[in-house]
């Protein structure tokens, strides 16, 4: 038996944690995560030596998003999640739901647009490029809730109920582009709720509340409906390797309840974020009253203590 083409994996002793975090080494998404990160710390470093600041919580946040994505997939998880159900999603759910939230709390693209020199009056460079692509029809599409939402729930829907999944799964090349596939869906998702970076679509706290809403019920019927399902949903984990010693059933039923179970996670970090840049915005909004009642000796109060002397002055 292959196994969807994974037969390298079949001799994997039954799962545990510590067998599951033994460093691998996959070189695609290691190459990836070592790129990011270094990319990342130029920007830092060219803020840090012009004498800017820079918050240590996004540097800290973007680290922790590119670490998850290499212990989800440069570890002995890739493996076991090529063979086990249950382990595939955790991937799935990690990739796709905590570290684009991590990566975004980094805010790359500010980053990115205050480390990039300007490439001068009538020509451009990588920051012109990336300013375009911000302003761009394609950008305004695809982080639009009318794209994002749908787009979130098919990589759920469309890949697991369909022949989708067993085909990509047939090749190292398929599973890869996959993973890739899941962060991809976070970002999108999760970059206009997020509102740290620049984008084109902005809407209101209280809006941008209700998309983060708007998707999760239908997360949590797909993991519902997994978990409750009486065969095996997909081709791929319906035999598993007898070295696993894992009934398919049981772990397709634990990840429905990965799945079931993780759409609160982020939704939690997301609503603590979003509460917290509203508070801010609010404070920043109140000082620069206060700023501007301090220059004109606060005319809007006088004015209105002006019109309430004028009533009184009518009534008597």
């Amino acid at each position: 038996m292959d196994n969807g083409g994974h037969g390298m994996h079949m001799d994997l002793p039954p799962f545990t944690l510590s067998r599951g975090l033994v460093f691998t080494g996959e070189p695609f998404f290691l190459t990836g995560c070592l790129l990011l990160l270094a990319l990342y710390g130029w920007g830092l470093l060219r803020l840090l030596r012009r004498g800017d600041r820079w918050p240590v919580g996004r540097t800290v946040a973007f680290v922790l998003g590119v670490l998850t994505i290499g212990v989800t997939m440069c570890t002995r998880l890739n493996d076991y999640g090529m063979v086990m159900f249950s382990v595939h999603m955790t991937q799935h759910m990690i990739l796709s739901m905590l570290s684009p939230i991590l990566l975004l709390l980094g805010a790359p693209v500010t980053l990115a647009l205050r480390a990039l020199p300007t490439a001068g009056k009538g020509r451009t460079g990588p920051r012109e490029l990336l300013v375009k692509l911000l302003h761009s029809r394609f950008v305004q599409v695809i982080t639009h809730p009318a794209f994002t939402i749908p787009f979130f729930i098919a990589s759920l829907y469309g890949l697991y109920f369909t022949s989708l999944f067993d085909t990509l799964m047939k090749s190292d090349a398929g599973h890869i582009a996959m993973m890739v596939y899941f962060l991809a869906v976070g970002l999108m998702y999760f970059w206009p709720i997020m509102g740290v970076d620049p984008g084109p679509n902005r809407p209101g706290y209280l809006m941008r509340m209700l998309e983060l809403f708007a998707g999760m019920p239908f997360h949590a019927f797909f993991g519902i409906a997994v978990m409750m399902a009486s065969e095996p949903l997909v081709s791929t984990f319906s035999d598993p390797p007898a070295s696993l010693g894992v009934d398919p059933l049981s772990d397709q039923s634990a990840a429905g309840g990965i799945a079931w179970a993780f759409s609160e996670i982020p939704s939690v970090i997301v609503l603590v974020a979003l509460l917290f840049q509203w508070y801010t915005s609010e404070q920043r909004q109140a000082r620069r009253t206060d700023r501007a009642a301090d220059r004109d000796g606060d005319k809007e109060l006088e004015a209105y203590n002006a019109y309430l002397a004028s009533l009184n002055a009518r009534s008597r």
